[in-house]
């Protein structure tokens, strides 16, 4: 399983636009994109869209709880949670020669300039695997501009730059598609 997600948590007074709405878009719209372009990876992609992230990440330990049995099944989790500006890479946790994989990796990303790869990805949802030896990545983009719009009035869809999300979008895509295709999983 090669797992990209988001999660739906800024309801408290905003839309949720950009947090973390775009996150979830960019996820749904990765397995669309895949789907569109008639590509079948080796392994099964699976989106998640998580909830109650701000309660204490309930939603991710629920669903962690049900699915640990199969943890050796799981190649990487992927979590966007900081706004879908910009992107510049990914960060990563895990084992140096996964590491290696997904810099290889990036470099496909070179024509949109966006081949970074920052140690340790962040993201309360993936905690859980990343903790238990699961590859993780999460999506490292521009924040300059993430706390003006963060859990408040306004964040709504003004916010959202489509040719950045594109971006984010083709991020996510490339890199759970090549993921999910490679012959052998991501080394632990």
């Amino acid at each position: 399983v090669v797992l990209v997600s988001g999660h739906l948590d800024s309801w408290d007074v905003g839309q949720g636009a950009m947090d973390d709405g775009g996150g979830a878009f960019i996820s749904w719209e990765a397995l669309s994109l895949i789907k569109d372009l008639g590509l079948r990876p080796k392994r099964t992609l699976r989106l998640v869209l998580w909830t109650g992230e701000e309660q204490g990440g309930i939603g991710a330990k629920q669903y962690y709880q049900l699915h640990k049995e199969n943890i050796s099944n799981f190649d990487i989790v992927m979590e966007s949670d900081e706004g879908t500006f910009q992107p510049s890479g990914l960060g990563f946790t895990g084992s140096a020669e996964a590491r290696d994989i997904v810099k290889e990796i990036m470099t496909l990303l070179q024509p949109i300039n966006v081949t970074d790869v920052h140690n340790n990805a962040e993201g309360t949802d993936i905690a859980y695997w990343m903790r238990d030896g699961v590859p993780g990545a999460s999506l490292h983009n521009d924040i300059n501009k993430y706390f003006w719009f963060h859990h408040s009035q306004g964040d709504t869809m003004t916010v959202q730059d489509p040719n950045q999300m594109n971006l984010c979008a083709a991020v996510w895509t490339v890199v759970s598609y090549v993921i999910a295709d490679m012959e052998e999983m991501l080394p632990r």
